[in-house]
């Protein structure tokens, strides 16, 4: 695997492999009820997420956070995530798919912006962590975008995948821009934190499951 030449995907985590909206909405509620916020549904997150994550929380609530209330936001939110996510699993399918993707000759490695002392452990506990090349959490302060991290995540490879062959899947805008900024193409994953209606103002593939990500990554990347 990750032979120069073949089809190469870059998975994202939270809200694509890893299906985690229940426990994001819950930290996501938690987080407000610190600032007497009142709680959102999970359809209203899916239609104004975005990043820089402060962004995102000044469509909810009429202003940006000031740093205080982002700093506390933060730690409330992560703390229960943590807490929250052990009731969560792998996206349905996704480990079938993992292993089919590298049967076939392809390679894929994984890049998230959850925390990477955290995401590790949790990948390696699901026992799929040889089906990666490389897996890449985040490094540093939380709320930015994926864009510098994908570039240091193909330089991580060692030039073994070619990111005009590379297909990044995930369930965000951000995703998209992040792959755009390598040359890479992008499928972006209703399952996660934006509407479909969101996405596809990207200008990018939308699809409804990992399985039909996997076969528009087969396409485009050929």
């Amino acid at each position: 695997m990750g032979m120069k030449g073949t089809s190469h995907i870059v998975w994202d985590w939270n809200g694509t492999l890893f299906h985690d909206n229940d426990a994001i909405i819950g930290a996501t509620n938690a987080a407000f009820a610190e600032l007497g916020l009142e709680p959102i549904t999970l359809e209203q997150y899916r239609s104004l997420y975005c990043v820089p994550v402060p962004k995102f929380y000044e469509r909810l609530i009429g202003r940006l956070p000031t740093a205080a209330e982002w700093e506390l936001m933060d730690e409330v939110f992560h703390r229960y995530y943590a807490e929250h996510r052990a009731r969560c699993g792998l996206t349905a399918g996704a480990e079938e798919l993992l292993a089919g993707w590298r049967s076939a000759g392809h390679s894929q490695s994984l890049l998230s912006m959850y925390v990477h002392e955290e995401l590790v452990p949790l990948v390696r506990g699901f026992g799929i962590e040889a089906h990666f090349l490389r897996v890449d959490g985040r490094t540093g302060p939380s709320g930015g975008s994926k864009a510098e991290h994908m570039v240091r995540h193909l330089e991580a490879l060692g030039g073994v995948v070619e990111p005009a062959r590379t297909v990044v899947i995930g369930d965000a805008a951000d995703d998209a821009i992040a792959a755009r900024g390598v040359g890479a193409r992008a499928v972006l994953y209703t399952g996660g934190s934006h509407s479909r209606t969101s996405l596809e103002e990207v200008g990018v593939p939308v699809v409804d499951t990992l399985a039909e990500a996997v076969e528009e990554a087969l396409r485009i990347a050929a």
